[in-house]
């Protein structure tokens, strides 16, 4: 199992990202064809926004406190269903989260990942590099309404009432993941230092605040995308198992999480 070159818990007995736009029925999932991008300016925005995107840490590392990407969650640059796609996210924002307790911006979604997931630090809101994920995230939507979630937003269903055993997970772990993630769960690199296979626990992973350092959103994300190439042939039960295995390892503490659902909503498996 392996996250590659690397965002709550649903009702009733699936599993679907928190805060899908419920008003407008869901778009079909199309990813515009790399010919379709455009030229000039825009068209170098969105490739910059791309590569920031796909190369985090060796593009940012002034914000990302980690070894990983944005595409290590967000497969392909953003362009699988079931993977936390981009596609269409444009349109969606401001939002309400409930996490945040409030509706947020996309800026504020994209830095709410730097400060979590990649354990580092938000990008100013008017910075080039901002405004070029932003340019490459509107690319990606290209043909998706206004207001409207795709098809594949988010994770795949997922059944919440599985009661999670760390103990099989850890049978799963050795058997599925170790050998793109290893034994130790701290990846592997490249001759430069960069991660080849990212970490998924340990001092350049994702911090606890961060979604996927939650049972039941890393177990959505691992049942249909891992391992690699082989996302759906693990079991709901096997993927809640060995994610509560792995997202309980040491890894770095999110220092502001007391501060997450001020309204008391916060789910099951909040980590607090």
């Amino acid at each position: 199992m392996k996250f590659p070159s690397l965002f709550s818990v649903g009702i009733a007995a699936v599993f679907v990202m928190a805060d899908v736009c419920a008003q407008a029925p869901a778009a079909a999932f199309a990813p515009p064809p790399e010919s379709s991008m455009p030229t000039g300016t825009k068209g170098i925005a969105i490739q910059a926004g791309k590569k920031l995107l796909t190369e985090t840490q060796q593009s940012l590392p002034k914000n990302v406190g980690n070894g990983l990407s944005c595409s290590n969650c967000h497969l392909a640059a953003g362009t699988v269903a079931g993977a936390s796609p981009w596609v269409g996210i444009w349109g969606v924002f401001p939002e309400y989260r409930s996490r945040s307790g409030k509706i947020i911006s996309l800026q504020e979604r994209v830095n709410d990942c730097f400060e979590r997931s990649m354990n580092g630090q938000a990008l100013p809101y008017n910075s080039n590099e901002m405004n070029n994920i932003l340019a490459y995230m509107q690319w990606l939507s290209t043909g998706v309404p206004t207001g409207s979630s795709v098809k594949g937003r988010g994770f795949g269903p997922l059944d919440p009432s599985l009661k999670p055993d760390p103990t099989r997970g850890k049978l799963v772990y050795e058997a599925k993941c170790t050998a793109c993630h290893g034994a130790e769960g701290l990846g592997m690199k490249n001759p430069d230092g960069s991660y080849a296979l990212p970490p998924l626990w340990g001092k350049d992973s994702f911090n606890d605040g961060a979604g996927m350092a939650r049972t039941y959103t890393a177990a959505a994300f691992v049942k249909h995308n891992m391992p690699l190439g082989q996302g759906g042939t693990l079991t709901d039960q096997e993927a809640v198992d060995v994610s509560e295995f792995f997202t309980h390892q040491p890894r770095p503490v999110y220092p502001h999480k007391a501060k997450d659902w001020p309204k008391g909503d916060q789910p099951k498996d909040a980590r607090m």
